[in-house]
């Protein structure tokens, strides 16, 4: 039997995927940062955006799920080195500190902000409750966890209109809101936990494939069949309208802003419509990147063996290029002037950003500047594994 690829005892078409997911997360961060439009409205807004803009926001739409996924089956496999209660105090120190550095590191790298003015809890708060919930989780049997995720990505949707607009503890739960804690704190929810912590749990399910006894034809089979069934099944629930997505696909009568209103469910929190588009589309490719070999793949793989180190300077590195692009073409120090805006302030600056040839140009280059920094820190990580602290990078 075939079994899969292995280079160093990492898992290679696990480092693959997720290395794809951090390089196009990028471009969505360079877009929020550099694009024009991106201060003005809604790239996934059928009436106002364009096909080129459109599918610059779509394929990133894939990485946040993939990230989720992945998280819980590299917990499956952490766990086959650990004893059950040694993967749950790995998984509960593991929550604790990405919520801390999503408050502290991250928010600062998106804004910039000395006052502290502003809280979001994005995609690390996400996968760090997560794992903070799965700690609890491993301790079920995997039928009722796959039962219990199962149950979350595809019922979650019946919450749509239960809680309330004021509630931070419903928005923490199931609702994106944006919350005025004072004259001078705003607190963004972007990720409620579910059905994130679904999403994760389902990952540490799946993880089983990658036991030693599974064979990689069986692993490929199972996850053509998962991802095309979930492809098959979001498209008729898209089509139909029956249930899945708080807001309904609508035919516009010209193919363009039908085709946009299609494939933009919703994202805050992921609809059960954007997981079955978003996890169907991964595990498509995580059966069928096993064999993949070559530069390319060693070049994406290489972040995929250290995503949060990855994700960290990214942020940094992007708003810095944004800031010197604002100050090269006139712009000066603008308070907030890199939130993702168009859900949270109007226009930051008026006159600033770039056409879309733009930002490919800067992310190609973060990508290119990133790329010997990465290796150099995986080679560190991989020469010094003795070292209890890196785990955590």
């Amino acid at each position: 039997m075939n079994y899969i690829p292995v280079n160093h005892n990492r898992i290679t078409s696990l480092d693959f995927v997720k290395g794809l997911a951090m390089i196009i997360m990028a471009l969505d961060h360079v877009r929020d940062y550099v694009h024009a439009p991106a201060f003005l409205f809604d790239p996934a807004d059928p009436t106002r955006t364009t096909l080129p803009i459109f599918f610059t926001r779509w394929v990133t739409h894939f990485c946040a799920p993939a990230f989720s996924l992945l998280a819980g089956m590299s917990a499956y496999l952490v766990g086959r080195r650990k004893s059950k209660n040694e993967l749950s105090a790995f998984l509960l120190k593991r929550g604790i500190w990405l919520i801390f550095v999503e408050l502290t590191l991250v928010n600062f790298g998106w804004l910039f902000d000395f006052g502290h003015g502003t809280i979001l809890l994005q995609v690390i708060w996400s996968l760090g409750i997560s794992m903070i919930v799965l700690a609890g989780l491993v301790y079920l049997e995997r039928r009722i966890l796959l039962v219990l995720s199962l149950v979350l990505i595809f019922g979650h949707n019946l919450l749509d209109d239960v809680g309330s607009d004021d509630s931070i503890g419903w928005a923490l739960l199931h609702q994106l809101n944006i919350f005025m804690l004072s004259d001078n704190l705003m607190f963004v929810v972007g990720y409620p936990i579910i059905p994130w912590i679904a999403v994760m749990s389902l990952g540490y399910v799946l993880g089983s494939y990658y036991d030693g006894n599974v064979d990689a034809g069986t692993r490929t089979r199972t996850f053509n069949l998962m991802g095309a069934m979930a492809l098959v099944l979001f498209v008729t629930l898209r089509w139909s309208n029956v249930y899945g997505d708080p807001i309904d696909f609508q035919q516009f009568g010209v193919i363009s802003k039908s085709l946009v209103s299609f494939l933009n469910p919703t994202k805050y929190p992921p609809s059960l419509s954007f997981l079955l588009m978003t996890l169907g589309g991964t595990l498509l490719l995580l059966a069928n990147s096993e064999k993949w070999k070559g530069k390319a793949v060693d070049f994406i793989s290489t972040f995929g063996r250290v995503p949060f180190f990855f994700y960290i300077i990214h942020i940094y590195l992007i708003h810095l290029i944004a800031f010197g692009l604002a100050t090269l073409t006139g712009f000066g120090w603008e308070k907030n002037m890199v939130l993702v805006t168009w859900g949270i302030s109007e226009n930051p600056i008026p006159g600033y950003g770039f056409p879309l040839w733009v930002v490919y140009v800067v992310w190609v280059s973060v990508i290119l500047l990133l790329y010997p920094i990465c290796r150099k820190f995986d080679q560190y990580k991989r020469g010094n594994k003795d070292k209890w602290w890196l785990s955590y990078f």
